[in-house]
């Protein structure tokens, strides 16, 4: 990501893309941490499948 995109930390979450917020977890991660942010997602591990705003870890994999 940090090829095309300026990578930031954040205060509520785990880092910034643009305008979109990411928290990394497993895959009993809730929105609790990142609900109050505009754009955000959550990025699970040991999942298959993401729906709505909830990504695969390994697809980010697919951006390298």
């Amino acid at each position: 990501m940090r090829v095309k995109n300026e990578v930031i930390s954040s205060k509520n979450a785990d880092f910034i893309i643009k305008d979109y917020t990411f928290e990394i977890g497993g895959k009993n991660k809730q929105q609790k941490q990142i609900e109050k942010d505009g754009k955000s997602y959550i990025v699970k591990d040991d999942i298959e499948f993401g729906y709505m705003n909830i990504i695969p870890l390994w697809t980010l994999g697919l951006n390298y």
